[in-house]
């Protein structure tokens, strides 16, 4: 199916799923990907393998950068949960996190905890490789904490990638590192070890502690006296991916799967395509899933993997036994602030006013799922606001914050006679933050070069 094809396809399942919820006679619509308002995808962007931690009253997400990781690791933080700023750690980095035995994969699947001695560790794969950093605070700065080499080297066990390194502080204090994925898509293999007080070096030696139907991404949770190790299994290019879980009586097994495995996986009548690699916290009382999922409209033209990352409830009980999660486009969390910062309401045209799925509209529909990308060429964001009033600036959420976005800003009263409130420059990350203090009705956002895509636009 060639690209064209490929997008008039997708064109005409959006606008089947819109027309099937419309008729006062349908049957109850289930819940739409592209719906105003939805809060899951958390993160406004392509991004995957996420960790989540909370200090100092602020939340931190370290993920891969899609499409399929970057020279570079992601990191958003926020203050509340829904509202978040990019920013790219100056380490690790593909340049900085190498050794003469890595491969040519880029920055992938950081892991970062609290040690009992009070510093921040990451434990994140480079080259089909893990490296270890540390920081005083999850906000860095971040540093390698193995004298410029791996923790664990790809000739550790060459049949399988050396990546997805997972660490696990137990209640006692004692850390655990787990690791570990197939090649070819087959085949995964999962290493556990204790780790020395120093986070750092190995207490003992490593063990296979594989369980069935294992690939990658381990994740330890403890319930009760019950060690649970979840995991993916699947292809994450395809709708096969899933998260699974196995229980055991300590840190580094046996592990047993559990009967109900797996707990999270592709739905079709949800919209949710190929869920896994995860993390899971707490907040308040609540045990909550992060996980990365294909991006949507799926199935995508080209090679280009991208995925989002979201968040739903965890059900753990204190057998070990975690409950199915429905995966959602959007949930409550507790301690999350209960919506975004969407700023001034205001109704959108210009390039791609004809088309449903990419049209102006979803620069203006709170929702991290949908975009607006205009075709190649020249194009413009129009915003009425309804009636002249004092606007002070703009949040940009461009669909890659790590590409730079050329634009400026323009002004109008009646949407004929336009000022230039900020000239044409080149912008990146997330959000692009613009001071325009001015009066008007309509802004008007141009780009003259041809490259935009916007998640969302905020008008404050």
């Amino acid at each position: 199916m060639g690209k064209n094809d490929m997008r008039k396809w997708v064109t005409g399942l959006v606008l089947a799923m819109l027309a099937a919820g419309q008729g006062a006679a349908a049957a109850p619509a289930g819940p739409r990907w592209d719906a105003p308002g939805d809060a899951n995808p958390l993160l406004p962007g392509y991004f995957a393998d996420p960790s989540i931690v909370h200090d100092g009253g602020r939340w931190y997400v370290f993920a891969t950068i899609d499409p399929w990781g970057d020279d570079r690791l992601g990191l958003w933080t926020s203050a509340n949960g829904r509202d978040w700023t990019f920013s790219t750690p100056d380490w690790p980095t593909k340049a900085a996190a190498t050794s003469p035995t890595s491969g040519d994969s880029k920055v992938w699947a950081p892991s970062v905890v609290k040690a009992a001695n009070e510093r921040w560790y990451m434990y994140v794969s480079v080259g089909s490789e893990i490296w270890v950093g540390t920081a005083p605070s999850p906000a860095g700065p971040w540093r390698d904490a193995n004298g410029g080499r791996p923790l664990v080297s790809k000739s550790f066990a060459p049949a399988y990638h050396m990546i997805d390194a997972e660490a696990f502080v137990d209640t006692d204090g004692r850390a655990y590192l787990y690791w570990g994925s197939g090649l070819n898509w087959v085949n995964g293999h999962c290493f556990a070890v204790r780790l020395a007080p120093d986070m750092v070096h190995f207490d003992g030696p490593p063990r296979d502690v594989t369980p069935a139907h294992y690939f990658e991404a381990p994740f330890m949770v403890k319930s009760g006296g019950h060690y649970l190790l979840t995991y993916s299994d699947g292809n994450t290019t395809k709708d096969t991916y899933k998260v699974r879980y196995a229980i055991g009586d300590t840190p580094l097994g046996p592990f047993r799967e559990a009967a109900n495995s797996p707990v999270l996986e592709t739905s079709v009548a949800r919209d949710v395509v190929s869920p896994g690699h995860h993390a899971v916290f707490r907040s308040g009382k609540q045990a909550y899933i992060l996980y990365h999922r294909a991006a949507l409209p799926w199935p995508r033209g080209g090679d280009e993997v991208l995925r989002q990352v979201a968040v739903d409830p965890l059900s753990i009980g204190a057998d070990g036994t975690i409950g199915k999660v429905d995966p959602s486009h959007g949930t409550a969390v507790a301690g999350f602030a209960p919506a975004r910062d969407r700023g001034l309401p205001w109704r959108a045209s210009g390039s791609n006013d004809s088309d449903a799925l990419y049209g102006p509209a979803r620069a203006a529909d709170d929702n991290y799922a949908t975009l607006w990308k205009p075709a190649a060429g020249p194009a413009q964001l129009v915003a009425d606001l309804g009636r002249v009033r004092p606007v002070t600036g703009s949040r940009l959420r461009p669909e890659y914050a790590t590409r730079d976005y050329r634009f400026g800003v323009e002004s109008s009263s009646d949407g004929r006679t336009w000022r230039q409130i900020v000239p044409v420059g080149a912008h990146r990350g997330s959000p692009i933050t613009v001071s325009h203090r001015t009066d008007a009705r309509y802004l008007r956002l141009t780009f003259p070069d041809g490259r935009a895509a916007l998640w969302e636009w905020s008008i404050d």
